[in-house]
């Protein structure tokens, strides 16, 4: 075998008896491998970025519309001259696309709620309307549909600033917060996220409060039509139906009849709803990094406050200031926020991929690691306890979010647990020695410091809390929602103001899929019951080409990594038609530099599934599947995972410009910083382990495949 730059292997030691040897040793010097040295410096570097609390958590970048309904806000309270408000309309007008609007991921087209917001927050900031690049944005946004065709929630800052009138404004009555369980529609019909964000602004509803502003600082030269006559709004993708008694048509009559009642300031049980809306608000900030942890609700809290009289220095209102305010980035001379922080999540998949990258579990950093999740096992009873009855357990995706945890975070969190009672995916002397970080852990007797940090048995309890929590939570389709159980009433997706596309909290095969494999490593396979009715859900999931859709990653890349490894996971044969129809769809969509890329477009047009710029967190995605449905030795892996090694940067991440993250389908996606870092990591490890994997067929066929790896370390 010949060497190749900073290679040089020493000795390929083989048998032509493969029962005798049936794996290659690879012997090569210490920093030679490129597989081995870039496993070392991706894990290098995330023990390097663990937080002095023993966590990790990377930027979460969303969209524009973060910094633009920052600055609008700051306009309603008066405050658009502050300089944080300039340093964000920097960065607005540092992410405007050459035609001159505002996109909602890169390489998106012009989305239209976005860019009337940006372009009314630049104007507010002081943006002359006659500069090159506002003219550009303002033909781009007329071309489009102008404000005319902006979202309901865009609306709502149109008429809190003068804009437009509350009647073009879908109906949000506070007394929604009084209707009983049992009715069909009520507030836990909603999704969680929905919940949080419908109730503070059902108040701004009830109050209507509108700050007007200078005329020269409008954005009326967007408007296309009078709003009176801008079109009716509804939910991306549903049909819009003519049956005169469709849910469609019957809520918009609800929708006008509520708004005659207003106008005529006559609703009956105004103020017990009112009451209700502020009780159950204010009830959801304790514990909690601001309403529902995330951007909207936090905005809206603070309108709502504002509107039931709370004082700028109140408890309430500094609260949410602070909670808000604790989303933004400051960069020089810009400023960019988050919508929300991922700490939870964050942690779990990296103790996941430092326990792949064999990191020993008693390392005293996956130790600290481990104590910071223990510590944030949500205890108390949460909206989620509205529709199940089961033991508080769970975990959140925040800091701080103690009435939502969600099924995805506590799989996740698990999982990541779960690896205290296993031995290092490759064993930490075994294919991946690191002297520096045995010598570490070496130097104190291993089992008692594992009890010093925290007990097996303490470990043990909460994995069971959140393992009968997780199996409470199971939908009657037999796949998983994110918040909520059942919650799945999708008439209600034809509320005027669902056009957010994310009113209810169905099942979705992602999700699923992973929920299957955090169950099967609590030793849960196929006979459950639980189990056998999720991979029925999955089987009828499962796309007509082989794979399945992603609802919380980017897309059918990510839903068939998921799924995957869940059915294999809970005793599914790897030969079994819906795992190789899977596999295949995944080698099939393979890139011709050996990864994997799929766009947010997917969402929108569901035949360019698999199809986009190439990522390093796609790719590891779908190596990760492959490797799961026994496919590890086959030629895509390989360049698959070449790919990874020469895209790698010196210091051990991968650069990636691209949102693989998806919040709300086709109106908000996500860019986790840490994803292109932690998900390579793991498909590195998961492979390295494919090299002395002695599971499979003992055949001279093994050592031709196994030589075809092999050529990756040279």
């Amino acid at each position: 075998m010949s060497s190749s730059r900073h290679v040089r292997v020493l000795a390929v030691e083989r048998s032509d008896d493969v029962e005798s040897a049936p794996y290659l040793v690879i012997s090569a010097h210490a920093q030679g491998a490129p597989l081995r040295s870039a496993i070392l410096r991706t894990r290098q570097w995330l023990l390097s970025e663990q937080d002095a609390e023993g966590y990790w958590v990377g930027e979460l970048e969303g969209d524009t519309i973060l910094e633009s309904e920052y600055i609008l806000l700051q306009a309603y309270l008066g405050r658009a001259d502050a300089e944080i408000c300039r340093k964000a309309a920097r960065h607005l007008l540092r992410q405007q696309t050459p035609d001159g609007g505002w996109a909602i991921y890169p390489g998106g087209e012009l989305e239209i709620s976005a860019s009337v917001k940006a372009y009314f927050a630049l104007k507010l900031t002081g943006h002359d309307p006659s500069c090159e690049y506002m003219q550009r944005a303002r033909k781009s946004i007329l071309a489009h549909g102008g404000a005319d065709a902006v979202n309901s929630f865009t609306r709502f800052y149109l008429a809190l600033l003068g804009q437009i009138s509350y009647a073009e404004c879908p109906a949000v009555p506070p007394q929604f917060c009084l209707l009983p369980r049992w009715f069909p529609i009520n507030l836990y019909s909603i999704s969680a996220w929905s919940r949080t964000i419908v109730v503070p602004l059902s108040i701004m509803w009830a109050f209507q409060p509108a700050t007007q502003i200078e005329s020269r600082l409008g954005i009326r030269e967007l408007f296309l039509k009078p709003p009176q006559e801008w079109p009716e709004l509804h939910c991306p993708g549903m049909a819009r139906s003519r049956n005169p008694f469709s849910w469609d048509r019957n809520f918009r009559r609800l929708d006008r009849v509520l708004k005659f009642l207003q106008q005529r300031s006559w609703l009956p049980f105004r103020k017990r709803g009112i009451a209700a809306a502020k009780r159950w608000m204010i009830e959801r900030f304790e514990g909690s990094d601001g309403l529902g942890a995330i951007f909207p609700p936090m905005v809206w809290s603070i309108i709502a406050l504002k509107c039931l009289g709370y004082a700028d220095d109140s408890p309430e209102m500094a609260y949410c200031h602070e909670r808000l305010n604790g989303l933004i980035l400051e960069d020089g001379d810009s400023a960019r926020l988050q919508p929300c922080k991922s700490p939870v999540w964050d942690t779990a998949i990296t103790l996941r991929a430092l326990a792949d990258a064999g990191v020993p579990n008693d390392h005293p950093a996956v130790q600290q690691g481990v104590r910071w999740l223990l510590k944030q096992e949500v205890r108390r009873r949460g909206d989620w306890s509205k529709n199940v009855d089961a033991e508080p357990a769970g975990w959140c995706f925040e800091y701080a979010n103690e009435f939502y945890p969600d099924v995805d975070d506590t799989i996740m969190a698990m999982m990541a647990l779960q690896t205290q009672f296993d031995k290092p995916a490759l064993g930490a002397a075994d294919f991946l020695p690191s002297l520096e970080l045995l010598a570490e852990v070496q130097a104190e007797d291993r089992p008692d410091a594992l009890r010093k940090v925290v007990t097996l048995d303490k470990l043990a309890a909460a994995l069971a809390r959140a393992e009968n929590w997780i199996l409470a939570m199971q939908n009657r389709d037999g796949g998983w929602g994110a918040f909520d159980r059942n919650n799945t009433a999708e008439f209600l997706c034809h509320v005027p103001f669902a056009d957010h596309n994310a009113m209810i909290d169905p099942s979705s095969p992602d999700l699923a899929g992973r929920v299957l494999e955090a169950l099967a490593q609590r030793g849960r396979k196929r006979g459950d019951a639980a189990i056998d009715r999720a991979i029925a859900y999955l089987r009828e999931t499962q796309e007509a080409d082989g794979s399945w859709f992603g609802r919380w990653g980017v897309n059918y890349i990510y839903g068939t990594w998921q799924v995957i490894c869940g059915l294999i996971a809970a005793g599914v044969s790897t030969e079994d038609p819906a795992i190789l129809a899977g596999a295949n769809w995944l080698i099939a969509h393979q890139q011709a530099d050996g990864g994997w890329g799929e766009s947010c477009d997917t969402y929108a047009d569901p035949r360019l599934r698999g199809q986009g710029p190439v990522t390093a967190s796609q790719t590891a995605w779908a190596v990760l599947a492959l490797i799961a449905a026994g496919q590890g030795r086959h030629r895509a892996v390989a360049d698959g995972i070449q790919f990874l090694i020469q895209s790698q940067q010196n210091d051990g991440t991968w650069h990636e410009t691209q949102f693989t993250g998806t919040g709300f389908p086709r109106v908000f996606y996500l860019k986790y910083h840490l994803y292109p870092i932690y998900f390579p990591l793991l498909a590195l490890g998961r492979f390295a382990a494919t090299l002395k994997d002695t599971s499979g067929p003992r055949d001279r066929r093994l050592l031709g495949l196994a030589e075809e790896a092999l050529s990756l370390v040279q």
